[in-house]
C-alpha cells in the first residue's frame, strides 16, 4: 500500500469516527434530558414526545448537514487523486489537512466559536479544490497529444 494510500484511508476513518461522535453527541442529549421529538422513541421512556429538539441536538443536526456537503466529496476526490497516483505529498498533504480543518470545525461549530469555525470551513474547502487542481493537472498532462504523454 503506497503512503498517500496510508493517509487517505486514516483520514476517511478518523472523519468516520468524528461524524460517529457528532451522533453519540445528540444521543447523549436527548437521553440526558430523556427529550425525543419521535413519538415512539419518547414512549420508550413513557414520556410524550417533544415538538422541537433540544439545541444542542439542533446544533449537532447542523453540523451534520454541513459535513454531508464536503466529506463525501472528500471521499471522491481524495480517492481519485489515490487511483491516479498524483504527488504522493500533494494527497497526503491535502487529505491530513482537509481532515484537520473538518476535526475542527466540528468542535468550533459545537462550541460556537467564530471566526474559527468559518475559517476551518474554509480550509476545507481550499483543499477540496486544491483536489481538484492536482487531479486536473495530473489527468491533462497524461491526455493524448501532450508533451507528456
Amino acid at each position: 500500500m503506497n503512503s498517500a494510500l496510508s493517509v487517505y484511508a486514516l483520514c476517511v476513518v478518523v472523519l468516520f469516527l468524528k461524524m460517529f461522535a457528532v451522533s453519540c453527541y445528540q444521543g447523549y442529549f436527548r437521553l440526558r434530558f430523556v427529550a425525543f421529538t419521535n413519538p415512539e422513541d419518547a414512549a420508550v421512556f413513557n414520556r410524550p414526545a417533544q415538538d422541537t429538539e433540544r439545541p444542542e441536538v439542533l446544533r449537532a443536526s447542523r453540523v451534520w448537514a454541513n459535513d454531508l456537503e464536503s466529506i463525501p466529496l472528500f471521499f471522491v476526490l481524495g480517492g481519485l487523486a489515490v487511483a491516479l497516483e498524483v504527488p504522493t505529498a500533494a494527497t497526503a498533504g491535502l487529505s491530513l489537512l482537509f481532515t484537520m480543518a473538518r476535526v475542527l470545525h466540528t468542535l468550533t461549530y459545537l462550541a460556537g466559536v467564530q471566526p474559527w469555525r468559518t475559517l476551518c470551513y474554509g480550509i476545507g474547502i481550499l483543499c477540496l479544490l486544491g483536489f481538484c487542481a492536482i487531479i486536473t493537472v495530473d489527468v491533462l498532462s497524461a491526455w493524448p497529444g501532450t508533451a507528456n504523454a
